[in-house]
């Protein structure tokens, strides 16, 4: 990731019903969510909902994919991934024992427990 990328993904998650809403696919998973279930978990139109994804989507945070007449939305977990190294990657000058977890928690975002994947 670079700086464009990593200020476009922030920058599409600098707003309150974007970031509820990717919050909300955070949670759902890979498997992702229904745009109707999402609109109202969140609480905002189907168009509302549209635009704010249109704009996750853009920054590379969120994929759609139809399933028959429904679309389901879901996070790109190594979108995140790499955003959070991005941001940690030269945590503490050379001393990540200040950081603490954080710069592992970076690495490992999105992993499966179970696997490590």
């Amino acid at each position: 990731m670079n700086e464009h990328d990593a200020i476009t993904a922030l920058g599409a998650l600098a707003q309150e019903s974007r970031l509820q809403v990717y919050r909300r696919l955070m949670q759902a998973g890979p498997s992702g969510i229904s745009a109707g279930d999402l609109a109202e978990q969140v609480g905002v139109s189907r168009s509302s909902l549209s635009f704010h994804v249109a704009q996750l989507e853009r920054a590379g945070l969120v994929r759609a994919r139809r399933q028959h007449r429904n679309i389901f939305y879901s996070v790109e977990i190594d979108a995140m991934r790499q955003l959070l190294t991005f941001l940690t990657q030269d945590c503490c000058n050379g001393n990540p024992d200040i950081c603490g977890d954080l710069a592992t928690t970076a690495a490992f975002c999105g992993t499966i427990p179970e696997t490590g994947q």
